[in-house]
């Protein structure tokens, strides 16, 4: 049996290893607040005291973290990733960063030995316990064929996109339009604020029109309850981790000699969002924030 790690455990990253040591997976975790990976224990993973640890126990090492410093603290450090002997190991990465973050880190895991691809995903915790996620995997296509069983355990549709570098290309890109979109949404319903009609209908009308994308189809009534005052509880992708993300696509943007002027908007928005405590709730609850910003003005 193949043993697999997971290195990192936020929302993400435990959900990811929750579903393989569901679908019959030896999975050891590592995170660096120990007691995120109780839960994983109680469920029959093992839990390694370090990255290296993990490494050097594990065939397949999985990692999603917070940015650029976390994956180089876990993967270069003193007891990091890289300090076990991993000959012979495959590495997936499944963070969302700057494509040349992928590309340094991919020659160094090659420089030891082991095989690297990137697969950073689409879609939040449910969709990850469920095996739901969309890839977008860079690599070359040996890697890659190596890494698709544990792909497809984790992911409904994978595509192979290109080289090292890729797959965090394609995610940035994916994410711009939908945070574009809550801020955009936001200012759509100031427009309709004055109107005597309730907000799970005002949702429904914008579920049938052309501008209505998979988000508010799946996701509508979630975010007619947070226009409505209610409380969605911890992020299930929060403001702060957006801005993250938006600042990435700017700063790969600017490096390809363009800009992203409606991002660079939408980073603002979200920017004084967090400044007002916003930062921890779910991206949904941005059009409310929007919308009060209007009522304010």
């Amino acid at each position: 049996m193949t043993s697999i790690g997971v290195a990192g455990l936020g929302r993400m990253g435990a959900a990811i290893a929750q579903r393989l040591v569901e679908t019959g997976h030896a999975v050891t975790v590592w995170n660096r607040t120990a007691a995120r990976a109780e839960p994983l224990r109680a469920m029959g993973a093992t839990v390694a005291s370090s990255p290296s640890e993990l490494a050097a126990a594990c065939d397949v090492v999985i990692t999603i973290l917070t940015d650029a410093a976390a994956i180089d603290e876990v993967y270069r450090g003193p007891s990091g990733l890289l300090a076990a002997p991993v000959t012979g190991k495959l590495f997936l990465e499944m963070s969302t960063v700057r494509p040349e973050t992928e590309e340094q880190l991919s020659a160094e895991v090659a420089g030891k030995g082991a095989d690297f691809v990137e697969c950073p995903v689409g879609g939040t915790v449910g969709p990850a316990l469920k095996g739901q996620l969309i890839g977008f995997a860079g690599g070359d296509a040996a890697a890659i064929d190596r890494a698709r069983p544990v792909i497809e355990t984790l992911c409904r549709r994978f595509d192979h996109v290109g080289p090292v570098g890729a797959g965090s290309s394609f995610k940035l890109a994916i994410n711009l339009p939908l945070a574009i979109y809550w801020q955009a949404l936001g200012e759509a319903f100031a427009l309709c604020r004055h109107l005597p009609i309730d907000r799970a209908k005002m949702i429904e009308i914008f579920q049938e029109t052309s501008g209505a994308p998979n988000v508010l189809r799946a996701r509508g009534a979630t975010v007619a309850q947070a226009l409505d005052g209610k409380s969605l509880g911890p992020g299930l992708f929060d403001c702060d981790g957006m801005r993250k993300d938006l600042r990435t696509m700017i700063a790969e943007a600017q490096s390809r000699g363009f800009d992203l002027p409606v991002a660079a908007a939408t980073l603002g928005v979200f920017d004084e969002a967090s400044a007002a405590g916003w930062g921890s709730r779910d991206c949904m609850e941005m059009p409310t924030y929007v919308v009060s910003g209007a009522s304010r003005a």
